[in-house]
């Protein structure tokens, strides 16, 4: 006989303790992530994905193979009469697909805003890159944004997520970005225990001797993502939860965006629910976007510490 008790998120439709599971229905595609794949030139320390220069079970999607997408949001924007929805390419390190420039041109051509989300060091700044990225901004403007990884303000403590050296090589590319007049933003964590008022300080204080025209007070610039410990001790969220907290479910990531994911060795793309979950097969929604716009279980750890109780958005 088993006597022990029920584990968390074990169950898609009720708690440990038997309540009802919290669920997001979908309202709207607003945000289509597109994966470029795992490889990243670097290794962090706790990396939201598990990228790494090795790490390839997510492959290079290409552009082709994105495009396929593309034409599918436009035509669910058409029978909705909404708006196309924003672009945003992830990993990985994007600019390490040798498809991304074209992947990104030709969002921007259909009409969409393109978010490329970039740790900004040697991929992005190959030479190459960087005059396919000018012309980019030449042509479409603040329609494009590149959100660059700096996890802290202080070289030490970036460089203890993404190795010595990594704060400097970032703090180039985000200067070359910035000198150039590419629309921007920053990812930030916070690890540091501060709150986030001095944390925003620090980073003002950065920006201002580099040189770098941000505004670390708005919360669209610099977003500051909560860490993600996929062994932490949190509440499992519950239909209740909605009221108790005062949360919206409608302003979960997973109500207004998908993502789209090449698995290694898979004949075509898949669209998953999240794009911190890109492994979490009770996430995979389907291979179209049509297929995908379900409602979503907060069947996992990271739907309460990152979004629900974090209040985290990628697309923030």
């Amino acid at each position: 006989m088993n006597t022990s008790a029920p584990q968390q998120f074990s169950h898609p439709d009720v708690t440990a303790k038997g309540e009802a599971r919290a669920s997001v229905a979908f309202r709207r595609l607003e945000t289509l992530w597109i994966n470029t794949g795992t490889l990243c030139n670097i290794e962090c320390a706790n990396c939201y994905i598990h990228s790494s220069p090795t790490e390839d079970r997510l492959s290079y999607i290409s552009a082709a193979e994105a495009a396929r997408f593309l034409d599918e949001a436009a035509a669910l924007a058409r029978v909705s009469g909404s708006d196309l929805p924003e672009i945003g390419f992830t990993g990985g390190e994007p600019f390490m697909n040798p498809d991304m420039l074209a992947m990104a041109a030709d969002a921007l051509s259909r009409g969409h805003k393109v978010l490329i989300l970039t740790n900004a060091m040697q991929p992005m700044m190959r030479p190459k890159i960087r005059q396919g990225l000018m012309e980019l901004r030449e042509r479409y403007g603040a329609a494009l944004t590149l959100r660059v990884s700096l996890d802290h303000y202080t070289e030490a403590l970036h460089d203890a997520e993404r190795g010595a050296g990594s704060f400097q090589k970032t703090m180039e590319g985000l200067r070359w970005l910035a000198a150039n007049g590419f629309a921007l933003a920053i990812a930030g964590r916070t690890t540091s225990g501060e709150d986030e008022a001095t944390e925003r300080t620090g980073y003002i204080a950065i920006f201002e001797k580099e040189g770098i025209g941000l505004d670390g007070g708005d919360p669209s610039t610099l977003v500051l993502f909560p860490e993600m410990d996929e062994e932490a001790d949190v509440p499992e969220i519950t239909t209740a939860c909605w009221g108790i907290l005062d949360v919206d479910p409608g302003a979960m990531m997973c109500a207004t965006s998908r993502m789209v994911v090449k698995r290694k060795g898979a004949a075509a793309p898949a669209v998953v629910a999240c794009t911190l979950l890109p492994d979490d097969p009770q996430f995979e929604t389907g291979a179209t976007l049509a297929e995908s716009l379900g409602t979503v279980k907060l069947n996992h750890r990271h739907c309460a510490k990152f979004c629900v109780l974090g209040g985290a958005n990628c697309s923030a």
